[in-house]
């Protein structure tokens, strides 16, 4: 059974940190890439980082700088250390996992196959 579980949301002021965490089982990361996206209530979903087989990563522009993607050794966590936050990233973030043949759409939602129930981070001023 696929299971990706995220932790380590929570609430707070801007400037300051979160690392948000994602467990990954019951698939073979190392086939996968894999992304952290967020939605904020009334705002579409979009991706924020993404980490591929080769440990390359790709951000959005706006976190570029201040945010990173990172994973384990073995796959099995994903990671996503925040800092600098501001207010603009408070959202329901989530992990997903898409197979290796789609990842070349990396920034599509749609190719992604798997996602976690999120976490949320609340950024206040």
């Amino acid at each position: 059974q696929v299971q990706l579980v995220e932790s380590g949301g929570g609430s707070v002021q801007s400037g300051g940190s979160l690392r948000l965490s994602c467990a990954a089982s019951g698939f073979t990361a190392s086939s996968y890439c894999m992304a952290w996206s967020r939605q904020a209530p009334g705002k579409e979903r979009e991706g924020v980082a993404y980490i591929f087989h080769d440990g390359s990563t790709r951000y959005l522009d706006s976190v570029r700088g201040r945010f990173t993607i990172s994973q384990d050794n073995a796959k099995r966590t994903l990671n996503l250390q925040m800092d600098t936050l501001k207010p603009e990233d408070t959202a329901m973030y989530y992990c997903a996992a898409a197979p290796y043949p789609s990842c070349v759409y990396y920034r599509r939602s749609d190719r992604y196959n798997y996602w976690g129930q999120g976490t949320q981070v609340t950024v206040s001023s």
